[in-house]
């Protein structure tokens, strides 16, 4: 009887997991500094891997097809909404808030894809 509860619990968990919605930040980056960019870009990548983010688009060629193409973008993506704000909200994050500034001018937002 325990073993059918632990397999109903896997099972419902799974079901919620496809249900909820990935999430994906989407990051419009200007370098202010690409020396601080440079030694920004390591320390900000493992806050984004320790906190469940994975890139997908990391400043390769954009292309504006209405108005004008942000300078850098990126795009990370997270098993979830509320993932993606505790990642942001995280202290790690906090605390390359000066480096950040230093480095570069960004704009950053995100969005939930379709449900599995």
């Amino acid at each position: 009887m325990l073993a059918g509860v632990a397999i109903g619990a896997v099972a419902i968990e799974g079901l919620h997991a496809q249900s909820t919605p990935k999430a994906y930040v989407v990051t419009e980056v200007e370098v202010l500094d690409q020396d601080a960019q440079n030694a920004y870009i390591p320390k900000v990548t493992e806050v984004i891997k320790s906190t469940g983010g994975t890139y997908l688009a990391r400043g390769g060629t954009t292309v504006a097809f209405e108005g004008e193409a942000p300078k850098r973008v990126t795009i990370t993506v997270y098993d979830s909404l509320a993932k993606a704000q505790a990642s942001r909200s995280s202290a790690e994050w906090k605390a390359l808030s000066a480096e950040r500034s230093k480095a570069i001018k960004a704009r950053s937002y995100a969005t939930e894809g379709l449900a599995n």
